[in-house]
C-alpha cells in the first residue's frame, strides 16, 4: 500500500468516477480501476459496488475514507510545509475561475508568476461552473456573484456594480431611456442561466426595488458576446463594472441610471477568492492570491 494508491482512492471517493480521476491524474481508466482493486484485495474488502453506470462506495469503503481521508490531508499539508521551507513557491497550484474574469485578469498574471518562481505549474481552469473545490483539487477559485458555500475559505475582496449599457449608435437611433419603466420598451440583450433573472432589480437611493420586465431577441450566455454586441449597436446590455467600466472611460458605451443601482439577481454581488478549508495554506497559493491582487489592483477601487 503506497501513497499514491491512497491518494487515487480518495479522489475515486470524491468523484465516483475512475474515468473523471484519470483525466485529472494523466492516467488510463483502467489503471485507476488496477490500483482500486490491488488496494481492496489488499485489504480483504470490497471499497466499491461497480456497475455500467455508477460507482457507489461500500460501507467499509466509506468507512475507510473517513480515516484515511485527514490523514492524506495532514500528509500533504506537512509536505508543504517542507517544499515551502525554502522560500521558493514551487509545485503545482490548480486556479478555477469564470472563462471571461479568467481571461482579463488571471492570465495577465501567469508572466509575472513564471519569471518570479520558476519551479512553479500552474494548471489554469477557466469555465463558468461552480467547481467542487475538495473534487477538483482546486487551490485557489474566484467567484463572482453572491456566495453560495460557507464551507471554503472566502475572502470578500470588493463589491460588484452594474451597469445598464449601451453604444451611443444604439442611443441616438432608439432614445435614450430616462426611467427604468422605458427599459422595457427597449431591446435588450439577455443573458439566460439557472437562477438567472429575465428582469432587471432597479434600487433607488431610498431603498425602493422595481423590477423590470425586459425583451429582447438574443440570449447570449457570455458576457463578452453581450459586451460585443451592446458595442455594436444590438441594444441595452447590464454588465458588470470590471468588464466595461474602460468602455463607459473612453466614451464607447453610456452608462444609466447612475442614481439606481441594478441587478438582475440580488445587490449583494462581489468577487470573491475562496480556497479549501485547511489549517495549513501553501506558499505557492499565497503567492498566486497576492500578485492577483497586486496587479489587477482588485479592492474597493478598481
Amino acid at each position: 500500500m503506497d501513497l499514491s494508491t491512497l491518494k487515487l482512492f480518495v479522489e475515486v471517493m470524491l468523484r465516483r468516477s475512475f474515468t473523471e480521476v484519470a483525466k485529472t491524474e494523466h492516467m488510463a481508466p483502467s489503471s485507476v480501476s488496477r490500483a482500486i482493486a490491488s488496494l481492496e484485495a489488499e485489504l480483504g474488502s470490497r471499497l466499491f459496488q461497480r456497475s455500467t453506470r455508477k460507482l457507489e462506495p461500500t460501507e467499509a469503503g466509506m468507512r475507510y475514507f473517513e480515516r484515511v481521508a485527514p490523514l492524506l490531508e495532514e500528509l500533504t499539508a506537512a509536505g508543504d510545509m517542507v517544499v515551502d521551507s525554502s522560500e521558493e513557491a514551487r509545485g503545482i497550484l490548480r486556479v478555477s475561475a469564470p472563462t471571461v474574469f479568467g481571461q482579463m485578469f488571471l492570465v495577465p498574471v501567469l508572466a509575472d508568476l513564471n519569471k518570479h518562481y520558476p519551479e512553479l505549474t500552474i494548471e489554469m481552469l477557466l469555465n463558468d461552473a461552480y467547481v467542487d473545490l475538495v473534487g477538483e483539487r482546486i487551490d485557489v477559485a474566484i467567484r463572482l456573484g453572491s456566495l453560495r458555500d460557507s464551507s471554503y475559505v472566502a475572502r470578500r475582496v470588493r463589491k460588484i456594480r452594474f451597469y445598464v449599457c449601451a453604444s451611443p449608435t444604439y442611443l441616438e437611433r432608439r432614445g435614450t431611456p430616462s426611467t427604468p419603466q422605458e427599459v422595457a420598451r427597449h431591446e435588450c440583450l439577455l443573458f439566460p442561466r439557472e437562477e438567472y433573472n429575465l428582469n432587471w432589480l432597479f434600487r433607488d437611493t431610498k431603498g425602493h426595488v422595481e423590477e423590470v420586465k425586459i425583451q429582447g431577441r438574443c440570449l447570449i450566455t457570455n458576457s463578452e458576446a453581450i459586451r460585443q454586441c451592446a458595442l455594436s449597436g444590438m441594444g441595452l446590455a447590464l454588465l458588470p463594472d470590471w468588464l466595461v467600466e474602460a468602455d463607459i472611460a473612453s466614451g464607447a458605451m453610456q452608462a444609466l441610471f447612475n442614481d439606481f443601482e441594478v441587478s438582475a439577481t440580488d445587490f449583494d454581488s462581489a468577487i470573491w477568492i475562496l480556497q479549501p478549508s485547511r489549517a495549513y495554506v501553501p506558499l505557492k497559493a499565497k503567492v498566486f492570491v497576492q500578485h492577483l491582487l497586486d496587479r489587477c489592483a482588485m479592492s474597493e477601487d478598481i
